[in-house]
């Protein structure tokens, strides 16, 4: 799975987000222009975003047309938040416990 995505350009995988954004906007029965009024951005950039003929659009402008969308939750799948760490978790259970063994690392 991973491998295939890391064999993909930089705009082939802009566009293929651009192509999904347009999936999502047509679903929520938006039009191009209405998520344009939305998140305040110009029909231009969200139609140049959908065709991927626009590679520079800036997070700014996604996360706008994400929160136009109703999707905004989705920003999370991105960089989800990491689990503690295995030294964080010892190190917590070493205070709770009283602990003052030595550490080992």
């Amino acid at each position: 799975m991973y491998g295939k995505i890391y064999e993909k350009a930089n705009t082939e995988l802009i566009k293929e987000l651009g192509l999904r954004y347009r999936d999502y906007r047509k679903r929520m029965g938006m039009t191009q222009k209405a998520v344009a009024e939305k998140s305040g951005l110009s029909i231009f950039t969200v139609s140049s975003f959908e065709n991927g003929s626009s590679t520079g659009l800036s997070l700014f402008s996604f996360i706008r047309m994400l929160r136009a969308i109703d999707f905004l939750e989705e920003i999370e799948k991105l960089l989800p938040p990491l689990p503690e760490s295995p030294k964080a978790l010892f190190l917590k259970q070493a205070k709770k416990s009283g602990g003052s063994r030595p550490l080992m690392i």
